[in-house]
């Protein structure tokens, strides 16, 4: 990774996510080995919590496979152990810091910066990733005394976000190659540009594809001079976390970017937002009035995504989204969102799946390992049953009531899983490929019967048609423009919202 503001290329680490398990600092390395001359094999070692010993075994080749971010770990254990050091020896290091972090590169000179998102992924709304770059600025500015604005799309910016196809310029060992391999690279201060493949599988939801919040937060951070962070659970891991319940940075997070820049100015608090915040994007903006603008009205999930979607006996339609769901008519007429505990007491926020059997009418609802089925707004089993006792999978992607074979169908990747009648077993010879499934993507978010026969399956934006009779899709295009059912015609004088 570039240390200047020279137009050198970031390096060629490929790029990626983590699972966010580790649970114990790193060993430091003896104090007797200079920081600057650490080789890269044990740099990578080191910040990867694996035994440094600057050998390529089984274990260091088979986490070198992994994606990851693709900036360097070499500059890591330096500025690691600094802030360590800064750590115990308190305000007597405040004359060392502020020496050490003037070497040119490392740091913006200024607090007041600007940004630009150059593009987006074609497969997501502008107004959703819009939001997710807002709120991964405002992460590092609540906790540090920076703070950062839009610029207009013409004129300069400081920090440039842009989203790459193949070679852009960077060497062809940084060239961006499709979903699976490579996702993003940044520089440091001053060149201030963070580089992500346009080809990945982009989502924001907390569950699905590549969170491309989590990968703009962490590429804004090196933007702004931090290196990789070997400290448990740091949003600047070389392994991209996870969103959860937890707060997003990690203490050395913090440590990293104040060491740089400073506290909150006025003397305010930092600020640490949890993951489970982070999943409407287009409407988090600390800045904006209320209200929506006309450009964003109607339900909020035109706009994003969904959690979960079905319909019952009737054709109306319910689309589930954090603790509210709608209700859409035939028609396309949608209700205000209502909160879940008013209909299903009980039920938990982000659930993962839902279905009504057309057979009986009831509502089977997923998340985890967890299933509740609910007659009207009547629990039926009382408390919540283990999904996974009779092979259901956890985590489930969709579920569907599959008319031909009058059977609830869950799916899971590139699975799915047909249940017995009556029960949660899963039937025997199942689970199956996704490729019965003719055309049909992994990881959908949502699938219904239609009454035209049809089944229509989502994720993301996207919609697919199913023909039953022949189990391929025929049809795709994208649900809130397309779909007048859907409940998002209304808005814009009937435009689409995308």
């Amino acid at each position: 990774m570039p240390s200047s503001d020279h137009a050198l290329p970031p390096p060629e680490s490929p790029a990626g996510h983590t699972t966010g398990r580790q649970t114990s600092l790193p060993s430091p390395l003896p104090l007797t080995v200079p920081l600057r001359s650490l080789p890269p094999d044990r740099a990578f070692q080191w910040v990867s919590q694996l035994p440094v010993s600057g050998v390529l075994d089984r274990t260091t080749l088979r986490q070198m496979t992994r994606p990851r971010c693709g900036v360097a770990d070499t500059d890591s254990y330096e500025a690691w152990t600094e802030r360590i050091s800064d750590l115990f020896a308190g305000h007597q290091s405040q004359r060392r810091r502020k020496k050490r972090f003037a070497k040119q590169g490392n740091k913006w000179y200024k607090q007041h910066l600007s940004y630009r998102l150059v593009n987006w992924p074609e497969r997501l709304p502008e107004p959703a990733v819009r939001g997710a770059v807002r709120a991964a600025f405002q992460l590092w500015s609540n906790v540090s005394a920076l703070e950062f604005w839009e610029a207009p799309a013409t004129g300069p910016a400081d920090i440039r976000l842009t989203f790459f196809q193949g070679d852009h310029n960077d060497g062809l060992g940084n060239a961006f190659d499709g979903p699976g391999g490579a996702l993003a690279h940044a520089f440091l201060p001053r060149r201030g540009e963070a580089h992500f493949d346009r080809d990945e599988r982009w989502t924001l939801s907390r569950r699905r594809g590549r969170n491309l919040f989590v990968v703009l937060a962490h590429e804004i951070g090196h933007t702004l001079g931090l290196a990789h962070s070997p400290a448990p659970r740091a949003l600047m891991a070389p392994y991209y976390k996870r969103l959860g319940r937890g707060a997003l940075l990690s203490w050395d997070d913090v440590l990293a970017v104040q060491s740089l820049y400073g506290k909150p100015l006025g003397g305010s608090v930092a600020v640490q937002l949890p993951g489970k915040l982070f999943t409407d994007f287009e409407a988090w903006d600390p800045h904006s009035p209320q209200g929506r603008h006309p450009e964003t009205q109607g339900p909020k999930y035109c706009h994003s995504s969904f959690d979960a979607i079905t319909a019952d006996r009737q054709q109306q339609v319910y689309i589930f989204k954090g603790s509210h769901f709608w209700e859409v008519a035939a028609d396309g007429n949608v209700s205000e969102p209502r909160p879940l505990q008013e209909r299903w007491a009980g039920l938990p926020p982000n659930i993962e799946a839902a279905v009504v059997s057309l057979e009986d009418g009831d509502f089977y609802f997923f998340k985890g390992g967890q299933c509740w089925r609910f007659r009207g707004s009547k629990p039926v089993w009382g408390l919540p049953q283990l999904c996974r006792a009779g092979g259901l999978p956890r985590h489930p992607d969709a579920a569907l009531f599959f008319p031909p074979l009058r059977r609830l169908v869950l799916f899971k990747g590139a699975r799915y899983y047909v249940l017995a009648r009556g029960g949660l077993q899963v039937e025997p010879y199942y689970p199956r490929g996704l490729q019965d499934w003719g055309g049909i993507p992994e990881e959908v978010s949502g699938a219904l019967p239609r009454p035209d026969g049809s089944i229509i399956f989502f994720r993301d934006d996207q919609y697919w048609r199913l023909d039953q009779a022949k189990l391929r899709a025929t049809t795709t295009g994208r649900w809130a423009a397309e779909l007048p059912w859907m409940g998002c015609w209304h808005a814009n004088s009937g435009s689409t919202l995308f």
